[in-house]
């Protein structure tokens, strides 16, 4: 390239006609010192390291970086030997544009034919929502592969400077309203979501874009997956319904969080649960000195702990099969290890099936917590979680009583000891063991019908992570005896979860999968309630965490209470169980019932 630039410079110099004798002779001549002088200044800015497949911009950089000091060093090397004798002034300026071409031309044209497959491809005619940085690294990504059955046709986004536009000569034809469209217009096969850091609300709207359209969609990773190497862009996956129904992220104070728990012996109860489970992957990961797992399911615990101990084997664990309810376990585990902290989660939680189970609810949920809270204030843990729950709140249930009553314990035994006793209470998780998402999704495996009790039950929700990061956040910013109330956001209809997850499933509601409403069952409330009227909810210092002031009893008559449930849970009681639930949760709407 570097002989055609020299030679085509003259020429042009000429007007494209024939260059004078003396003049071409000249011109042959230095090149003898214009080849090896512009090849040492390629070789020094790495011309030839270069991949031309993936030349860009940086490479274009090096090659003016190198045609112009090599245009200079020949000029004041010709200028030296010859004095310029017989080079026309207007060639080294016409000799480094043709150089600047002739290098970049064919590297630039190379990436082009690479990336865009002049090969007449088939395949299914692709829809790309959001023009932004994702939307061009999948369109970039779907041109590049061969392998690939898929053609990107046009971008739709709802940034109006964008509209218009082109990326990889891809037009940008609309606005995301006009999807539906777009769709038949330019006869689409498939519609994917590049838009990884959109909140849930948008993602409901374009789903129901996507979904009126009339074709399938996918979506890429989320943003957190991509930033962190998990996943590449072009990993796509149907959109899930944690998806919609997820919220914004969350921002943590990592380093408060990491100071409190680093370095410190915890102890999870209901390891093996779904709240569980998590703390003990969020928890590992900020290298606490010791990890206990306490869990009555040998399979969960055993699940939990085989997942520690592939992705977290330098963390020391101790692993107990027991019962929070069973006293000598809980106090040889305490007495054996010293925990700093607990996370107390273990707890029964399936409303029907405890409205008729009331002894066994008050002891694992009442009698275990006050267990291992007791354990706790006499073995000097720094810190006692309890993980509660939003049916807590004007219970109308054996679950909800239970729960409540643990609370009320725990708060006033805060004021009785040097153990910071915190309790957490939070709504639905999507996902968890026994949550209506699993549910829903066999019963539309199963074909159906999808079984909801009442049209109108709401239900907060949360991802099982943010629930735990919100309780860790939570714990290190307790000062004992308060109840932290995690800001669940808008409720959704159990009826709407229903719908989204049919049609997620490319099914239609009503037509292909039925939706039977079988009416509320024993205990439960149309609407949850994340605090009671006279708990005094105030913001903290986290946008996310609310606290509720707690409701201070007579603690010798509270420990005189406890002590008679144990003895009927012994005596298998109910109705003397029913009647000290009444005592202590007045607010208790099946005090009548029952």
């Amino acid at each position: 390239m570097v002989v055609v630039a020299w030679l085509g410079a003259y020429w042009l110099r000429f007007n494209l006609g024939e260059v004078p004798e003396p003049m071409m002779t000249s011109a042959v001549a230095a090149l003898l010192a214009v080849v090896p002088l512009q090849v040492g200044v390629f070789c020094y800015f790495g011309l030839y390291r270069g991949v031309w497949r993936f030349a860009s911009i940086p490479d274009l950089m090096r090659i003016l970086k190198a045609v112009g000091i090599g245009m200079l060093m020949v000029s004041v090397v010709l200028f030296v030997a010859t004095r310029l004798e017989g080079v026309p002034r207007s060639v080294p300026v016409l000799y480094g544009l043709l150089l600047v071409i002739l290098l970049s031309g064919p590297r630039l044209l190379y990436r082009w034919l690479k990336d865009h497959h002049i090969d007449l491809r088939t395949g299914e005619r692709v829809l790309i929502v959001g023009a932004g940085k994702a939307g061009e690294m999948l369109a970039r990504d779907l041109l590049r592969k061969t392998g690939h059955s898929y053609i990107p046709v046009a971008f739709v986004d709802d940034k109006q400077r964008r509209q218009g536009q082109e990326l990889h000569g891809i037009p940008v034809v609309a606005g995301c309203d006009e999807i539906p469209r777009v769709v038949q217009s330019h006869q689409i096969d498939l519609v994917m979501l590049a838009v990884p850091s959109a909140r849930p609300v948008q993602r409901r709207r374009l789903v129901a874009l996507c979904e009126q359209s009339g074709v399938p969609f996918r979506t890429v990773p989320e943003l957190g997956a991509l930033m962190s190497g998990q996943v590449s862009i072009n990993q796509l996956r149907e959109v899930s319904i944690e998806d919609l129904l997820g919220r914004d992220p969350v921002s943590l104070d990592w380093a408060a969080i990491n100071s409190g728990l680093a370095g410190k012996t915890i102890l999870i109860t209901g390891a093996g649960g779904s709240i569980g489970s998590e703390l003990c992957r969020q928890i590992a990961r900020l290298e606490p000195a010791g990890l206990l797992l306490l869990d009555h399911s040998e399979f969960n615990l055993y699940a939990i702990e085989l997942e520690l101990s592939e992705k977290f084997s330098g963390v020391s664990r101790h692993v107990y099969i027991g019962d929070v309810g069973d006293r000598g376990t809980v106090e040889r585990l305490f007495a054996t290890h010293k925990p700093d902290v607990v996370f107390h989660a273990a707890a029964y939680k399936h409303v029907p099936l405890l409205e008729h189970q009331v002894r066994e609810a008050v002891s694992n949920n009442v009698l275990g917590t006050r267990i291992v809270a007791q354990a706790a204030d006499r073995h000097g843990c720094s810190q006692f979680v309890l993980i509660s729950t939003d049916k807590a709140v004007n219970p109308a249930n054996v679950m909800g009583s239970t729960k409540r009553l643990a609370e009320i314990f725990c708060q006033n035994l805060n004021a009785r000891s040097k153990t910071r006793f915190v309790t957490v209470r939070f709504g639905n998780v999507l996902g968890s063991t026994g949550s209506v998402v699993p549910l829903f999704r066999k019963q539309i495996e199963a074909g159906g019908p999808v079984t909801v009790t009442h049209p109108d039950i709401e239900r907060y929700f949360m991802t099982i992570p943010e629930a735990c990061q919100l309780i860790m956040q939570a714990a290190v910013i307790g000062e004992g005896g308060e109840i932290f109330v995690l800001d669940m956001n808008e409720p959704v209809k159990i009826s709407y979860l229903a719908e989204q997850m049919i049609r997620l499933s490319g099914k239609t509601p009503g037509e292909d999968i039925e939706i039977k409403y079988i009416g509320l069952r024993p205990g439960e409330k149309l609407y949850e309630e994340l605090f009671h009227d006279q708990e005094a909810l105030q913001p903290t210092d986290h946008q996310k965490i609310l606290l509720a002031q707690h409701r201070k009893v007579d603690w010798d008559a509270l420990d005189a209470a406890m002590q008679d449930m144990e003895r009927a849970c012994g005596e298998f009681d109910d109705a003397r169980l029913m009647r000290r639930l009444r005592e202590f949760v007045p607010e208790n709407r099946i005090a009548q019932a029952s």
